[in-house]
């Protein structure tokens, strides 16, 4: 799951070199913009660090508001967990780096933090480390449910009410969906903005469906491939009624029996056009806490390549999803195979749903229209008294 080159060339203005600042935020003095950190769990391979946080960054400062990054886990963290090996060396360097933690807190005007600060570490220690700056939340997974249900005792008596303590004491709770809304109310969050993970017009351009058998698309991790699970009788008897092809994209050992599985590496530069292979994207999942928290992504990448998609009627999925307009949602195996069915034998179906998914994205999913409402949001935080 390595970049290329341009990938890192293209987030430069992300992760590298700041864009001209056009204006100090309200309330700030106007000899110095205000100053926001970005506190991320992951590097550029991470994808909610990626999405949630680090795309933001050119519009946060030509919005006037100098950005810095920093990732708490390099990305050797993630090729160690992906590759199946020891993330022992990753993690300790980790915890070096987060010594500069309070002082990188300290430096800045508001915090913008993934999940937590400090990972792993209990309240305390974060809240200190965070200091009297504002901070923000950020989630698109139900992160507390780690610590709340860890199979570990000690970590439930430390760590259990850690994100509880930390809703309340944020100036913003940012949530994917409305799972994880429902959640940070209930635990007592005092402002909380719904923003869903979205994609950036300008990298998504749909192209025409590929030639050839009917291919079904799935992206994802080799952690999360598992979910492909929940559909493999479905795929079994569509295989054996005509040809099928499953297109996986960044989990290269799936494998269906009676499927016709076709493997590619994931990479950011070529993530679109790969999923531009498929007829229809593929968003599967268990029905379970964690499933039911996840922000639904995958789906909001099918519809922007003007593909529909066909996902478990689950979570976050069930607000992205205009069940018959941009595709389907599926409870049972046999409403799977329904859809899927439908969606095979009727391309001017495929097309008309594909056209109205990318056109849903255009109005609700993307960084062009998120943006803005971040921004706004931030700004409120800097000028309140």
């Amino acid at each position: 799951m390595s970049q290329s080159y341009s990938f890192y060339r293209r987030l430069n203005g992300v992760f590298g070199h700041r864009l001209p600042d056009r204006a100090a935020a309200a309330g700030i003095s106007a000899r110095r913009p205000p100053r926001l950190l970005c506190a991320m769990r992951y590097g550029a391979l991470g994808a909610s660090s990626r999405l949630r946080l680090a795309q933001y960054r050119p519009y946060l400062e030509q919005a006037g508001i100098r950005t810095e990054m920093r990732s708490f886990l390099g990305d050797d963290y993630l090729q160690a967990l992906y590759g199946n090996s020891s993330r022992f060396g990753a993690v300790a360097r980790a915890y070096v780096r987060a010594l500069g933690a309070p002082l990188a807190a300290r430096s800045n005007d508001i915090l913008w933090i993934e999940k937590e600060f400090l990972p792993w570490l209990p309240y305390a220690l974060e809240r200190r480390a965070i200091g009297a700056t504002p901070y923000i939340l950020d989630f698109d997974d139900a992160w507390s449910l780690r610590y709340e249900q860890s199979k570990n005792p000690l970590v439930r008596r430390l760590l259990g009410e850690k994100f509880r303590r930390l809703l309340r004491g944020a100036a913003l709770t940012v949530t994917a969906n409305d799972t994880l809304f429902a959640w940070a109310r209930a635990e007592g969050a005092g402002n909380i903005l719904r923003l869903p993970t979205v994609i950036d017009l300008d990298l998504y351009r749909p192209r025409p469906e590929p030639d050839g058998p009917f291919t079904l698309g799935w992206v994802g991790t080799p952690l999360t491939a598992a979910y492909l699970d929940v559909i493999a009788g479905p795929l079994k008897i569509l295989a054996a009624e005509a040809p099928l092809r499953l297109l996986v994209i960044g989990a290269p050992e799936v494998r269906i029996p009676g499927v016709d599985c076709v493997h590619l590496p994931w990479s950011a530069d070529t993530e679109a056009e790969d999923l531009a292979g498929c007829h229809v994207g593929l968003m599967p999942l268990p029905d379970d806490d964690w499933a039911r928290g996840k922000s639904g992504y995958k789906i909001i990448q099918y519809m922007a390549m003007a593909r529909p998609a066909v996902a478990s009627a689950i979570g976050a999925n069930n607000q992205i999803i205009e069940p018959g307009q941009t595709g389907f949602l599926a409870g049972t195996p046999a409403a799977w195979l329904t859809h899927l069915r439908a969606l095979r034998d009727d391309p001017t179906l495929r097309q008309n749903l594909g056209t109205a998914a990318r056109l849903r994205v255009e109005r609700h999913f993307s960084l062009q229209v998120t943006a803005p409402i971040l921004i706004a949001n931030i700004n409120a935080i800097l000028t309140k008294p």
